[in-house]
């Protein structure tokens, strides 16, 4: 069955401030998007990749590309406006006999190869699976700052990348989205609306989503850890 990887990396990053996207940002000395590729190319449970980006981020990025000599190739597709668009987009370019499509946040670089796994094989069994972590707050629903009620944190998660579905299914979610002009912030909330159950799988806390300043400190934490790990499973 083969998954290609969709990695959306066409957004401009306001949060972060600054004029750089906070996908070229870089982890000593490495961009953002590259460090989230590693975990893709590695993966033995992904075929192929597309990276989605602006039109004039073109150049670097295959630059950047050429000099990392990941262990899978990556194919750049000109992104849209939007995150749905850029996907959409993608999804156009999808290799024939693409059966599953896993779209992975390209500031998510934390990603585990386990759980691009398990994500994958639960999305083989279910067509649609995504991996979260639980609410540690207690979560309210508010309008003009007036709060509303109380959702019972048991019954909220926090939803995460890769989220994984079968082609078919995300192309239908996408072609209504489209006709109906619904914009939704993950591929998930697409696929809901088609009445699919999306299964949920524990996700981890250092999957981040590096989005603002005061994550950078965080990510360069999870990076220095990431490194001694790899040093301690290559000792004999």
């Amino acid at each position: 069955m083969s998954v290609l990887a969709i990695i959306p990396a066409a957004g401009v990053g306001i949060r972060m401030g600054g004029g750089i996207p906070k996908q070229f940002l870089c982890l000593e000395g490495t961009p953002i998007f590259v460090h989230t590729l590693r975990k893709f190319a590695a993966s033995e449970v992904i075929d192929h990749i597309l990276l989605g980006l602006r039109a004039e981020d073109t150049e670097r990025v295959r630059a950047a590309l050429e000099s990392e000599g990941l262990a899978k190739p990556v194919r750049l597709v000109t992104g849209g406006p939007s995150r749905q668009q850029t996907v959409r987009r993608a999804l156009d370019e999808a290799p024939e006999g693409t059966e599953l499509v896993a779209v992975h946040d390209a500031v998510r670089p934390f990603v585990s190869l386990d759980l691009i796994r398990r994500v994958v094989e639960t999305a083989r069994q279910t067509s649609a699976a995504i991996p979260a972590v639980p609410s540690v707050d207690t979560v309210k629903q508010i309008e003009r700052q007036i709060v509303l009620g109380t959702i019972p944190r048991e019954r909220v998660v926090l939803a995460q990348t890769p989220q994984v579905f079968r082609y078919d299914v995300l192309r239908e979610a996408f072609d209504r989205a489209q006709a109906d002009g619904f914009h939704a912030t993950d591929e998930a909330s697409l696929v809901e609306r088609l009445g699919v159950k999306v299964t949920v799988l524990m996700g981890s806390p250092c999957n981040i989503k590096i989005t603002k300043p005061s994550d950078l400190p965080v990510a360069r934490l999870y990076l220095a850890q990431e490194r001694e790990r790899g040093k301690s499973e290559s000792e004999p």
